[in-house]
């Protein structure tokens, strides 16, 4: 029965350095910088009963991410929800997922032609990030798209 006990406890010790020494995921090592383009394909405002934007109205933006410059195609995608605190003021909160790894952003929106948020962390490739969200509008037509820059460090 000790045996069986000491095997047991030197086999856990040993699963335990080889965890230790295993290489952790790969992970963003310095700053970053990463520009794509938001395409809007989905925009819904939920009015909480009072005529026009009031507090409590709430916004749920999706759109697609490109990198014009590798592929026409759809990298990724987005999601923003934003609570209306008065009428322009929206308290918003959002994911980007990227083909490697995750962004969760947040923080408040006054105009939705250019605006800010914090990166408040990530997973895959940004683990542990934080930094910035700026957002400029490029145009609404024919479609709503913007330029996002995600100013990253670690």
């Amino acid at each position: 029965m000790r045996w069986k006990v000491a095997g047991f406890f030197a086999a856990l010790s040993l699963a335990f350095l080889v965890a230790q020494r295993w290489p952790a995921s790969q992970a963003l090592t310095g700053p970053g910088i990463i520009r794509v383009t938001d395409r809007e394909i989905r925009h819904l405002q939920l009015d909480n009963g009072q005529r026009g934007l009031t507090a409590g109205d709430v916004e749920i933006t999706r759109s697609l991410l490109f990198n014009k410059r590798i592929t026409p195609k759809a990298i990724g995608h987005g999601e923003l929800v934003c609570t209306h605190v008065t009428r322009s003021l929206r308290v918003c909160t959002g994911t980007y997922v990227l083909p490697k790894g995750k962004l969760v952003v947040g923080g408040t929106v006054l105009y939705r032609q250019l605006f800010q948020l914090a990166v408040l962390g990530g997973t895959g490739l940004y683990d542990n990030v934080s930094g910035t969200l700026t957002a400029t509008l490029l145009g609404e037509r024919p479609q709503r798209e913007s330029v996002l820059v995600f100013r990253l460090t670690v």
